[in-house]
């Protein structure tokens, strides 16, 4: 699902044609995502997290001067 990949509601609402984001929400609401699997990988300067980010890592949080990605198996 798009707003799984992008995590931008408003691009979700323009691709499904809705006036009211209020629609578009019931319908990202519908999918549970719990069930997937991650390849998770950490970064520990700036070039390492451009090249997750560049090869499809999205960044999840900081942990002990790390940054923590991961992306969908």
């Amino acid at each position: 699902m798009e707003y799984h990949k992008t995590k931008d509601i408003l691009h979700v609402m323009r691709i499904l044609g809705h006036k009211n984001i209020k629609n578009t929400l019931v319908y990202t609401q519908l999918v549970d995502f719990n069930d997937e699997d991650y390849i998770s990988k950490v970064a520990w300067t700036i070039d390492e997290a451009c090249k997750l980010v560049e090869g499809g890592f999205q960044y999840v949080c900081d942990f002990e001067n790390a940054k923590i990605f991961r992306k969908p198996k």
